[in-house]
C-alpha cells in the first residue's frame, strides 16, 4: 500500500516517507497504529461474516462539471451484511481532520451519496 523509505529512526524503527513509524499486518503498510488496529478489526468482521468485501485504499475520483478536482482515497470499503449497504470508512483523529479532508469528504457525500464513517 505505502513505500517504506530506506530511513531509519534513531532506535532503528522503519519510518515511512512523512518520517511517521510505519505499521504493518499481513505485509501491509498502515499509516498508524490506529489503522492498522481498525484494519485488524475488520478482518475479524469479516471472518465472523458480518462484513464482507473488505477493499483497502479505493479511490474515489472528484469530477465536477468534467473537471478533475482530485481523488478522495478511502481507508477502508466494505459491506455491512446487517445494515445491508456499503460502508466508506475513514481512520480519523482530530490532527488528520483538515480542511482538505472535510472538503473531500462533502465531495465524495455531493458526488457519490456516500457518507463517510470516521472512526
Amino acid at each position: 500500500m505505502f513505500r517504506l523509505t530506506r530511513r531509519r529512526s534513531k532506535y532503528g524503527v522503519l519510518l515511512d516517507k512523512q518520517g511517521k513509524q510505519a505499521r504493518t499486518l499481513d505485509g501491509i503498510v498502515f499509516h498508524s497504529k490506529k489503522e492498522c488496529d481498525r484494519y485488524a478489526e475488520l478482518k475479524l468482521l469479516q471472518a465472523a461474516r458480518i462484513i464482507r468485501g473488505l477493499e483497502l485504499q479505493k479511490e474515489y475520483p472528484l469530477i465536477v462539471n468534467d473537471m478533475t478536482i482530485g481523488t478522495y482515497v478511502a481507508d477502508f470499503v466494505y459491506w455491512h451484511n446487517e445494515e445491508q449497504q456499503v460502508i466508506v470508512e475513514d481512520v480519523k483523529s482530530p490532527g488528520t481532520q483538515t480542511p482538505v479532508y472535510r472538503l473531500k469528504a462533502k465531495l465524495v457525500s455531493a458526488l457519490y451519496g456516500i457518507r463517510i464513517l470516521e472512526t
